[in-house]
């Protein structure tokens, strides 16, 4: 199989950033990443243009660093609440899941992959509990969250 060595010009995710120099499939370099502008071929040309790549990588790398921060501070500051309901003998129905906690977080104004929250079982007991969410590579936030056990479930006999 024909291999080709490209320059990145930006981040492709499963790939690498920009000014990564990669070895893809020949076609995959000359039918999509060359054409769509998303790379170039790694000439010796084209290397020394890679310094000024790096200097665009940095600075984006430093602004989602800080923009990770400041959401981290953000959802830090959240104390979102859930009320599950209980049956007899106070078992919980249902439980709080990644989804649910997501859900919270958007209605907050907070848009982040629901991926990131990691959780790793569901909440099922009432109570306060700390969720860890993973923003960035360098960056994670711990969100306090509040399990109540709401109104009791009455079966009719």
């Amino acid at each position: 199989m024909a291999n080709a060595q490209v320059i990145l010009k930006e981040k492709i995710e499963g790939l690498g950033a920009e000014a990564d120099v990669v070895k893809v499939r020949a076609g995959y370099a000359r039918n999509f990443l060359i054409p769509q502008g998303k790379a170039f071929e790694a000439s010796r040309a084209n290397l020394r243009h890679v310094e000024a790549l790096k200097v665009e990588r940095a600075r984006r790398e430093g602004e989602e660093l800080i923009a990770a921060q400041e959401l981290a501070t953000k959802i830090s500051k959240l104390k979102p609440k859930f009320v599950l309901s209980t049956g007899q003998g106070g078992k919980a129905f249902g439980s709080v899941t990644n989804i649910d906690i997501h859900k919270e977080l958007e209605a907050a104004g907070i848009v982040i992959d629901r991926h990131a929250i990691e959780l790793d079982k569901p909440v099922k007991k009432s109570g306060k509990s700390e969720v860890i969410v993973r923003l960035h590579p360098e960056v994670t936030a711990t969100l306090t969250i509040s399990v109540d056990a709401g109104a009791t479930e009455e079966s009719e006999d």
